[in-house]
Parts: structure tokens; sequence; C-alpha cells
């Protein structure tokens, strides 16, 4: 009597490379969207210093801000990104509120950070 062969049939290793690929197929998934969750965030970052550095700006000018709107540019990290100072009457005439929207290259917005200014 011939004893039984001992390994895996065909068809086990086929499963076995199935659920492996599946498995991989995952994990590059997940690398992907922690990859890009890094790059918005250094944007981000980056576009809050733009923001920033805008307001601290208006802040060292100590003049009382105009209602309108202002463009400007600004580069951080080796990135350009654009903004646009939004600035709008309170109920108080004292005070301006002034909104720093920053966005990247492509026009895509990043980043919104307010501030509420008072006459100096």
């Amino acid at each position: 009597m011939k004893p039984p062969a001992r390994g895996f049939t065909l068809l086990e290793v086929l499963v076995a490379l199935a659920v492996v690929a599946i498995a991989l197929g995952a994990g590059l998934r997940a690398a992907a969207a922690l990859s890009d969750n890094a790059e918005r965030l250094a944007d981000v970052v980056a576009a809050q210093w733009c923001a920033d550095n805008q307001l601290t700006g208006l802040r060292l000018a100590r003049t009382f801000p105009g209602v309108g709107d202002a463009d400007f540019a600004c580069e951080q990290l080796g990135r350009n990104y654009r903004g646009t100072l939004v600035t709008r009457p309170t109920p108080n005439p004292n005070f301006r509120r002034v909104d720093a929207q920053v966005s990247d290259e492509a026009g895509r917005p990043l980043l919104t950070l307010s501030t509420v200014l008072g006459r100096p």
C-alpha cells in the first residue's frame, strides 16, 4: 500500500495566493492614503504660515484696514501659494474681521484663518 501524499493541493495554493494578493492590495491602498494625507498636512501647515504672516503684518502695520479684498502670494517650503485677505465690517465700527484664505497653485482651497483687528 502506498503512503498518502504530503503537501498542498493546487486549489489550496491558489486560495492562499488570492488571500495574500488581497491583503497586499489593501496594504498598498493604506500606504498610498497615508502618503497623500502627509502631503496634504504639509500643504496646510505651509498655508497656515502664509496666512499667519499676512495677518501678523496687518497687526504690525497698526493701521485700520479698509473693507475689501486684497490678493497676496506666498512661498513656503519651495511651494507657491495664493491667497486673499477678505476684510469685512463688524457690528462694532471700531473693529474689522479679516479672513486670510489660502489656496495651492492649482487653486484648491487649503485654509481660511480669521482674526479681528481694532482701531489703533
